[in-house]
């Protein structure tokens, strides 16, 4: 089994997406608006550029998304966030730094008991965020050391 993270943007999927290739270092493996398709035809004239799928590849993992109109976006992203996990905690302060041009800030990014570096923002196209450096060797097991199971 394998899950992927799909979003949905209020007419913004593309600019976000060019901004999460350059921030997360993925590549944009498409970026298909709704014009050209068989979608075209249901789609409002203002909304045939808007896109109807994306996919970002990050090191063989996919984030994907697209724009949904108001009447189909069931309201903002409110209660899902996507978590990125990366090896050293400079590599988590530049992509939470990076995300945060125009973001609000929930948790600012700094040493964690289970991470020498996490933090959480939504950023400027309403995408929820949790940053993080990996956990060391002890805490690998969701933050309990495994001595302290017993």
């Amino acid at each position: 089994m394998k899950l992927s993270t799909y979003l949905f943007f209020n007419g913004n999927c593309e600019e976000a997406f060019k901004h999460y290739e350059k921030v997360l270092g993925g590549k944009i493996v498409a970026m298909m608006p709704h014009e050209g398709t068989p979608a075209e035809a249901q789609t409002a004239p203002e909304w045939q550029k808007k896109i109807l799928h994306a996919c970002l590849e990050i090191d063989g993992q996919m984030l994907m998304a697209s724009d949904a109109p108001p009447e189909h976006s069931g309201g903002p992203m409110q209660s899902v966030a996507v978590s990125v996990n990366v090896p050293t905690p400079e590599e988590a302060e530049r992509i939470f730094k990076d995300l945060s041009d125009g973001a609000t800030i929930t948790m600012p990014i700094a040493e964690t008991f289970f991470s020498p570096r996490f933090g959480m923002l939504t950023d400027r196209f309403g995408t929820h965020w949790m940053v993080g450096a990996e956990m060391p060797a002890e805490m690998a097991d969701c933050g309990v050391k495994t001595s302290e199971m017993a």
